[in-house]
Protein backbone atom coordinates (compact mmCIF):
# COMPACT_ATOMS: atom_id res chain seq x y z
CA UNK A 1 0.00 0.00 0.00
CA UNK A 2 1.03 3.60 -0.54
CA UNK A 3 0.32 6.86 1.19
CA UNK A 4 -1.85 9.39 -0.65
CA UNK A 5 -1.10 13.09 -0.79
CA UNK A 6 -3.94 15.46 -1.59
CA UNK A 7 -2.23 18.36 -3.28
CA UNK A 8 -2.58 21.26 -5.70
CA UNK A 9 0.21 21.60 -8.25
CA UNK A 10 0.62 25.34 -7.62
CA UNK A 11 0.77 25.10 -3.83
CA UNK A 12 4.26 25.83 -2.49
CA UNK A 13 3.34 23.97 0.69
CA UNK A 14 2.46 20.84 -1.28
CA UNK A 15 5.68 21.24 -3.23
CA UNK A 16 7.60 21.37 0.06
CA UNK A 17 6.09 18.04 1.12
CA UNK A 18 6.88 16.34 -2.18
CA UNK A 19 10.41 17.77 -2.14
CA UNK A 20 10.91 16.35 1.35
CA UNK A 21 9.70 12.95 0.19
CA UNK A 22 12.17 13.04 -2.70
CA UNK A 23 14.98 14.12 -0.40
CA UNK A 24 14.11 11.21 1.91
CA UNK A 25 13.96 8.76 -1.00
CA UNK A 26 10.37 7.76 -0.25
CA UNK A 27 8.46 9.57 -3.00
CA UNK A 28 7.69 6.21 -4.63
CA UNK A 29 5.60 5.40 -1.56
CA UNK A 30 3.29 8.38 -2.08
CA UNK A 31 0.46 8.64 -4.60
CA UNK A 32 -0.28 12.23 -5.61
CA UNK A 33 -4.00 13.05 -5.62
CA UNK A 34 -4.66 16.42 -7.25
CA UNK A 35 -7.59 18.36 -5.78
CA UNK A 36 -8.98 21.89 -5.84
CA UNK A 37 -9.32 22.83 -2.16
CA UNK A 38 -11.22 26.01 -3.02
CA UNK A 39 -14.31 24.01 -3.96
CA UNK A 40 -14.12 21.83 -0.82
CA UNK A 41 -14.26 18.44 -2.58
CA UNK A 42 -15.69 15.60 -0.55
CA UNK A 43 -12.59 13.48 -1.18
CA UNK A 44 -10.51 16.08 0.66
CA UNK A 45 -13.05 16.93 3.35
CA UNK A 46 -13.17 13.28 4.42
CA UNK A 47 -9.59 13.66 5.55
CA UNK A 48 -9.15 17.36 6.29
CA UNK A 49 -12.20 19.30 7.52
CA UNK A 50 -10.36 22.55 6.75
CA UNK A 51 -10.31 21.73 3.01
CA UNK A 52 -6.64 22.66 2.77
CA UNK A 53 -3.70 21.06 1.01
CA UNK A 54 -1.40 19.33 1.44
CA UNK A 55 -3.05 16.51 3.32
CA UNK A 56 -1.32 13.15 3.65
CA UNK A 57 -3.37 9.99 4.15
CA UNK A 58 -1.36 7.15 5.66
CA UNK A 59 -1.76 3.49 4.77
CA UNK A 60 -4.15 2.95 7.69
CA UNK A 61 -6.32 5.92 6.69
CA UNK A 62 -4.94 8.35 9.26
CA UNK A 63 -4.86 11.91 7.91
CA UNK A 64 -1.87 14.14 8.57
CA UNK A 65 -1.90 17.91 7.97
CA UNK A 66 -0.65 20.63 7.51
CA UNK A 67 2.74 20.86 5.74
CA UNK A 68 5.08 21.22 8.78
CA UNK A 69 3.43 18.22 10.43
CA UNK A 70 3.53 16.18 7.22
CA UNK A 71 7.20 16.97 6.65
CA UNK A 72 8.06 16.00 10.20
CA UNK A 73 6.14 12.75 9.79
CA UNK A 74 7.97 11.95 6.54
CA UNK A 75 11.23 12.55 8.36
CA UNK A 76 10.41 9.48 10.46
CA UNK A 77 9.99 7.29 7.36
CA UNK A 78 12.86 5.66 5.50
CA UNK A 79 16.55 5.48 6.23
CA UNK A 80 17.93 8.74 4.81
CA UNK A 81 19.52 11.40 6.99
CA UNK A 82 16.91 13.45 8.80
CA UNK A 83 15.78 16.83 7.52
CA UNK A 84 14.87 17.89 11.05
CA UNK A 85 17.90 18.11 13.37
CA UNK A 86 17.85 16.94 16.96
CA UNK A 87 15.98 19.32 19.23
CA UNK A 88 17.80 21.52 21.68
CA UNK A 89 20.78 22.29 19.47
CA UNK A 90 21.70 25.69 17.96
CA UNK A 91 21.25 24.10 14.53
CA UNK A 92 17.70 23.10 15.47
CA UNK A 93 16.86 26.69 16.34
CA UNK A 94 18.33 28.10 13.12
CA UNK A 95 16.66 25.54 10.87
CA UNK A 96 13.29 25.74 12.64
CA UNK A 97 13.25 29.53 12.44
CA UNK A 98 14.26 29.38 8.77
CA UNK A 99 11.42 26.94 8.15
CA UNK A 100 8.95 29.30 9.85
CA UNK A 101 10.31 32.29 7.93
CA UNK A 102 9.96 30.50 4.59
CA UNK A 103 6.43 29.37 5.42
CA UNK A 104 5.60 32.97 6.35
CA UNK A 105 6.88 34.19 3.00
CA UNK A 106 4.73 31.57 1.28
CA UNK A 107 1.70 32.55 3.36
CA UNK A 108 2.09 36.20 2.41
CA UNK A 109 2.71 35.47 -1.27
CA UNK A 110 -0.25 33.09 -1.50
CA UNK A 111 -2.49 35.66 0.20
CA UNK A 112 -1.52 38.22 -2.45
CA UNK A 113 -2.07 35.74 -5.23
CA UNK A 114 -5.52 34.79 -3.95
CA UNK A 115 -6.62 38.42 -4.23
CA UNK A 116 -5.14 39.05 -7.66
CA UNK A 117 -7.62 40.56 -10.09
CA UNK A 118 -10.20 41.34 -7.43
CA UNK A 119 -11.46 44.85 -6.63
CA UNK A 120 -9.13 46.63 -4.24
CA UNK A 121 -10.41 49.18 -1.75
CA UNK A 122 -8.30 51.02 0.81
CA UNK A 123 -8.47 48.22 3.36
CA UNK A 124 -7.52 45.51 0.86
CA UNK A 125 -4.75 47.66 -0.58
CA UNK A 126 -3.27 48.02 2.90
CA UNK A 127 -3.49 44.26 3.39
CA UNK A 128 -1.74 43.56 0.09
CA UNK A 129 0.98 46.10 0.86
CA UNK A 130 1.53 44.44 4.22
CA UNK A 131 1.96 41.01 2.61
CA UNK A 132 4.36 42.38 0.01
CA UNK A 133 6.40 44.10 2.72
CA UNK A 134 6.53 40.90 4.76
CA UNK A 135 8.00 39.05 1.78
CA UNK A 136 10.56 41.81 1.23
CA UNK A 137 11.67 41.72 4.85
CA UNK A 138 11.84 37.93 4.80
CA UNK A 139 14.04 37.95 1.71
CA UNK A 140 16.32 40.53 3.31
CA UNK A 141 16.73 38.35 6.38
CA UNK A 142 17.52 35.29 4.26
CA UNK A 143 20.04 37.28 2.20
CA UNK A 144 21.92 38.09 5.41
CA UNK A 145 22.14 34.40 6.32
CA UNK A 146 21.19 32.17 3.38
CA UNK A 147 20.71 28.41 3.69
CA UNK A 148 23.54 25.98 3.08
CA UNK A 149 22.82 23.23 0.57
CA UNK A 150 19.45 21.47 0.58
CA UNK A 151 19.90 19.00 3.41
CA UNK A 152 17.33 20.27 5.92
CA UNK A 153 13.71 21.36 6.14
CA UNK A 154 14.62 25.03 6.44
CA UNK A 155 16.52 25.02 3.15
CA UNK A 156 13.80 23.06 1.34
CA UNK A 157 11.13 25.47 2.57
CA UNK A 158 13.15 28.49 1.47
CA UNK A 159 13.68 26.99 -1.99
CA UNK A 160 9.95 26.36 -2.33
CA UNK A 161 9.18 29.92 -1.24
CA UNK A 162 11.56 31.37 -3.82
CA UNK A 163 10.18 29.05 -6.47
CA UNK A 164 6.68 30.29 -5.73
CA UNK A 165 7.80 33.91 -6.11
CA UNK A 166 9.25 33.01 -9.52
CA UNK A 167 6.07 31.16 -10.46
CA UNK A 168 3.47 33.70 -9.39
CA UNK A 169 5.34 37.01 -9.23
CA UNK A 170 7.79 36.81 -12.10
CA UNK A 171 7.18 40.51 -12.77
CA UNK A 172 8.69 41.32 -9.36
CA UNK A 173 12.27 40.02 -9.71
CA UNK A 174 14.00 39.43 -6.38
CA UNK A 175 17.45 38.21 -7.43
CA UNK A 176 19.15 41.56 -8.08
CA UNK A 177 18.77 42.73 -4.49
CA UNK A 178 19.62 39.30 -3.04
CA UNK A 179 22.71 37.96 -4.85
CA UNK A 180 23.78 35.46 -2.19
CA UNK A 181 20.29 33.98 -1.98
CA UNK A 182 20.01 33.94 -5.77
CA UNK A 183 23.31 32.08 -6.16
CA UNK A 184 22.23 29.48 -3.61
CA UNK A 185 18.83 29.04 -5.27
CA UNK A 186 20.42 28.55 -8.68
CA UNK A 187 22.50 25.68 -7.35
CA UNK A 188 19.83 23.88 -5.34
CA UNK A 189 17.29 24.22 -8.15
CA UNK A 190 19.35 21.63 -10.05
CA UNK A 191 18.90 19.02 -7.30
CA UNK A 192 16.13 16.38 -7.59
CA UNK A 193 13.84 17.68 -4.81
CA UNK A 194 13.50 21.00 -6.62
CA UNK A 195 14.12 20.03 -10.25
CA UNK A 196 11.40 17.37 -10.14
CA UNK A 197 8.78 19.58 -8.48
CA UNK A 198 8.82 22.76 -10.57
CA UNK A 199 5.23 24.06 -10.82
CA UNK A 200 3.77 24.52 -14.30
CA UNK A 201 0.69 26.20 -15.70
Amino acid sequence: MTMKLHHAHASPFARKVVACAIARGIDDRIELVPVNPHVSPEALLRHNPLSKVPCLVLEDGTAVYDSPVICEYLDSVGEANGLFPSSGTPRWVRISVMHALADGIMDAAVARRMRAGKPVDETRAAFLDRQKAAVARGLARLESDPPKGLADIGAIAVACALGYLDFRFADEPWRGAHPALAAWFTEVSKLPPMARTVPVG
